[in-house]
């Protein structure tokens, strides 16, 4: 053995002793990895960290916190860093503190409890309290937002698919999630003393954060190889626990790897699209095989957004292998079985891939799927024909997934306009793209303070079932000055927050010792606070409330009546306009001394800044460009707290707004209103910003009765609470999920896998026939027995003879499609009537009937249409094939 001597160091990189010696890295020859010493009475805490259960329980993170405060702060909120930074003698010590083993017993107690009490899934779908009952859906994600100490997320679909998992668990839905594990994340922000963004990336050290690595009988990682062109890549796979839910995330960051193969869990989205396709291999087709490794079989499958859409290709690439399926057999069962969540409004936000890449990378693939290239890449185009159009994961994704969904009720149209294509002849509003708003976990955002509120007013019912209306109605019976007191220091802790961050940033800029002690005092803990926190992309036009500078200002330094506003928020590293505005936001700020206590932007938004401000705000400030916000959940989190929203009405805030529960930015609130010049439509949309500060928000706040409490605002606080609560949460997110799509997708697995996927051979048998029949069907003839007017309530027969060719009868269903016409001679409002099949005239025409019933008098318009029958079929365009009558 080696002696070692001078002034040699050892240090933890990823779990790994290694040296420094004289000025080198010296290579280990084995690793293992140092846990701390719990004495045994601290024995639990270990579990209880490991459980990210602990993430939206205060209880559970006032225990971490009690154990040290200061480096429960430090380390980011991080319970395995607190374990082992904690000194030998604090733990013995801690260990005989009965005060603290009272409160240790009761956290472990509760989430003993939690993980085995019955839960909403068991009761609704009568399954028994174990996993294996239970039919799997795996849910695939490119990044996820759980806990300020995992920091593997960017901005709201991550926290969105954190959230989706924690509600899952509390409803006891069997998903597994699947990710990848990136060792540097998402960026940390800082902004230089000119407001230029500046991007670092510190590394993550996984044997330091509530994950464990898995491993197999013989103590070594659990490992998945994906085939890429120029070799075999091999990633290991951890779990990170999540109440019930168990997160798999691969990591190919291991030295059996060569580098181009370890930085495919490098970054997260990368702007180098081609580690941007090795990511999406990796996450879609490892991701399928981490699971088959792991002996798990999800008969659901869930593309949260098109980044993982080629877990589509390997699951038909492993039924085909494992019960000798062909392509269109095993892509039977993939479809109906393949849920399609799109989180994107505009077609530039696709990922889209040349076709010389996709071939280079799938080339010896498709061999085993027995398709030609070609066929491949019409998988991912809107025309198939068009050998110039790239391919796109979201086209990818919506042609193999049955079920398709937006995030918000005008996305879903927004989705339904932009993909209409893939449907052609079916109309618009019927393309089966369905809709389920977004929300979000009401217990990771709510203030520890509103909690106990909710805990003292509402019952304990508020957090076990959050969308129940009738609980959040006794919001009412919350004492107004309760409720504002509370909101109150909420408000108190985030200026004391925005202070210190503020300190922090001018220190790292070497800013005067003058101006650091003033930035002590900025802003004002009794104000009216405006917050605006989130990506900064160009279409969320964070600049429009500083498009007029003097009327701002006139608002902000009312004496009487202070408004403040804070900014936190990053832009895409290659996002150079991004970044454009925030260093414009900083310049007006430096450039306005006067705003410095009225203004501040916090550097590096993360969930830990996001529940500061969705908590101590009084008014949500949101304004994207209208059709172009797909959803948006910042808003419902803060709404959770009890702060105001006053938002362009897109995305979530659509569907929600009323007057009684916050504000509509535009001319009258007028949810349609768009303009062809962008530049008018903000001029107008500013304005209306001005306008409601100076008329309605301002007042309203300062409002202030002789008892010293504004009732209007607490008024308008408890309305917006009572009504958003219930519906803009991912429990009632998930019932709808559950209900609409992940059990009837159950029930296609286990009618078309049934006596050797029998149904699934012949429903793709029966697709390739109707195909290659259905040019030859026409509709012959369509008469009706009126042919100018009829009364309203009086009935009209409509009679159509069909030509079939060779499809028989039950193939088809003929519809009547008839509604009211506008001006421009199109049919509105329509509705369709299945016609009633009569009989053959005997040379393969057929007869069929139908009645419109007239409900309402004006123009009407009608027409015929056949579409393929089976009742096999998701939806009736599932074929994409329909004819109307010329």
């Amino acid at each position: 053995m080696p002696v070692f001597s001078g002034s040699a160091n050892s240090f933890h990189i990823k779990g790994i002793i290694t040296i420094n010696y004289k000025g080198k890295l010296m290579k280990p020859v084995g690793t293992f990895n140092v846990v701390p010493a719990l004495p045994e009475k601290l024995q639990c805490l270990r579990e209880i960290a490991y459980n990210l259960y602990w993430a939206w329980n205060h209880d559970a993170i006032d225990l971490f916190r009690r154990l040290d405060g200061d480096l429960w702060e430090s380390t980011g909120h991080n319970p395995i860093l607190v374990m082992a930074n904690v000194s030998q003698a604090t733990l013995e010590a801690t260990a005989q503190d009965d005060s603290f083993i009272a409160h240790l017993e009761r956290v472990y107690n509760h989430l003993k409890e939690y993980l085995q009490m019955k839960t909403w899934y068991e009761k609704t779908y009568k399954t028994e309290n174990r996993a294996s009952s239970k039919p799997l859906i795996a849910y695939f994600s490119a990044e996820y937002g759980i806990s300020d100490c995992l920091p593997i997320y960017s901005g709201g679909l991550g926290v969105l698919s954190g959230d989706h998992l924690k509600s899952s668990s509390d409803l006891g839905i069997p998903i597994v999630g699947i990710g990848l594990l990136y060792q540097q994340g998402y960026f940390h922000q800082q902004l230089d003393t000119d407001g230029m963004q500046i991007e670092l990336y510190p590394e993550n050290d996984f044997y330091k954060m509530p994950i464990e690595l898995m491993r197999d009988n013989d103590g070594k990682p659990l490992t998945v190889s994906v085939k890429y062109p120029s070799g075999i890549a091999i990633a290991q796979i951890w779990k990170i626990q999540v109440g019930r839910i168990q997160l798999l995330m691969l990591d190919t960051n291991i030295d059996s790897n060569p580098p181009e193969y370890r930085d495919i869990t490098d970054h997260l989205y990368t702007a180098n699209y081609e580690m941007r396709l090795r990511q999406e291999i990796m996450l879609g087709i490892g991701g399928v095989r981490a699971l088959n490794a792991l002996g798990m079989d999800p008969v659901v499958y869930h593309i949260n957004e098109g980044h993982s859409a080629f877990l589509v290709l390997e699951r038909i690439n492993h039924l085909i292998n494992k019960y000798s399926l062909s392509f269109n057999e095993a892509k039977e069962v993939v479809s109906a079985t393949s849920i399609f969540t799109t989180h994107t409004p505009v077609p530039a936000g696709i990922d889209v891939f040349y076709a010389d890449r996709i071939r280079y990378y799938f080339e010896d693939y498709i061999q085993g799927l027995c398709i030609s290239f070609d066929e491949l890449m019409s998988l991912g185009k809107q025309n198939p024909n068009d050998y110039g159009e790239n391919f796109s994961m979201a086209i990818l994704a919506l042609r193999l997934a049955s079920w398709s969904n937006g995030v918000s009720k005008l996305h879903g149209k927004v989705s339904r306009k932009m993909w209409k294509n893939l449907w052609p002849g079916v109309p618009e509003d019927e393309v089966p793209i369905k809709s389920i708003v977004n929300g979000a976990h009401i217990r990771s955002w709510v203030s520890k303070g509103m909690a106990e509120l909710f805990d003292r007013y509402l019952g304990p019912s508020w957090a076990a079932n959050p969308s129940d209306p009738g609980i959040w109605k006794r919001i009412k019976q919350i004492p107004d000055d309760e409720l504002w007191q509370t909101h109150e220091r909420r408000r108190e802790r985030l200026i004391a927050l925005a202070r210190r961050c503020l300190v922090e940033q001018l220190k790292r800029r070497n800013a005067l010792p003058l101006e650091i002690e003033h930035a002590k005092e900025y802003l004002n803990p009794d104000a009216l606070t405006i917050g605006f926190a989130r990506r900064f992309a160009t279409y969320k036009r964070a600049k429009l409330i500083l498009s007029d500078l003097e009327r701002l200002k006139n608002i902000l330094f009312n004496k009487n009546r202070p408004v403040q506003i804070i900014f936190s928020g990053k832009a895409h590293p290659n996002d150079k306009e991004g970044k454009e505005i925030i260093q414009e936001i900083i310049r007006t700020i430096k450039d306005n001394h006067e705003l410095h206590h009225h203004i501040i932007f916090i550097e590096d938004y993360d969930t830990r800044i996001a529940r500061y401000l969705v908590q101590g705000v009084d008014l949500w400030l949101s304004t994207p460009r209208r059709r172009q916000e797909a959803s948006s959940t910042s808003g419902m989190k803060a709404a959770f707290n009890g702060v105001i929203n006053m938002s362009v009405p897109d995305g979530w805030w659509y569907e929600a707004y009323s007057p009684e529960i916050g504000w509509a930015i535009g001319q009258n609130g007028d949810f349609d209103e768009s303009y062809m010049d962008d530049k008018y439509q903000d001029s107008m949309d500013a304005n209306s910003i001005y306008q409601l500060l100076e008329k309605e928000v301002v007042p309203l706040f300062y409002d202030i009765g002789t008892d010293g409490l504004p009732r209007g605002w607490i008024q308008k606080m408890k309305t917006s609470m009572a009504t958003i609560c219930p519906l803009y949460n991912t429990n009632r997110m998930l019932h709808e999920y559950v209900e609409k799509l992940y059990h009837p997708c159950i029930k296609y697995w286990q009618e078309l896998s049934s006596d050797n996927f029998a149904k699934a051979k012949e429903l793709a048998v029966w697709k390739s026939y109707i195909s290659q029949n259905w040019s030859s069907i026409r509709i012959n003839k369509v008469e009706i027995d009126r042919f100018s007017e009829a009364k309203v309530g009086e009935q009209i027969r409509v009679n159509s003879s069909i030509y079939l060719g060779n499809l028989k009868f039950d193939d088809v269903a003929v519809e009547i499609y008839e509604g009211p016409m506008d001006t421009q001679g199109i049919i509105i409002n329509p509705k369709t009537i299945p016609m009633s099949y009569i009989g053959s005239n005997g040379d393969n025409s057929h007869n069929y009937q139908g009645f419109i019933e007239c409900h309402r008098s004006g123009l009407h318009g009608y027409s015929i249409r056949i579409l393929p029958r089976h009742d096999k079929l998701t939806n009736p365009f599932e074929l994409r094939l329909i004819l109307w009558a010329s």
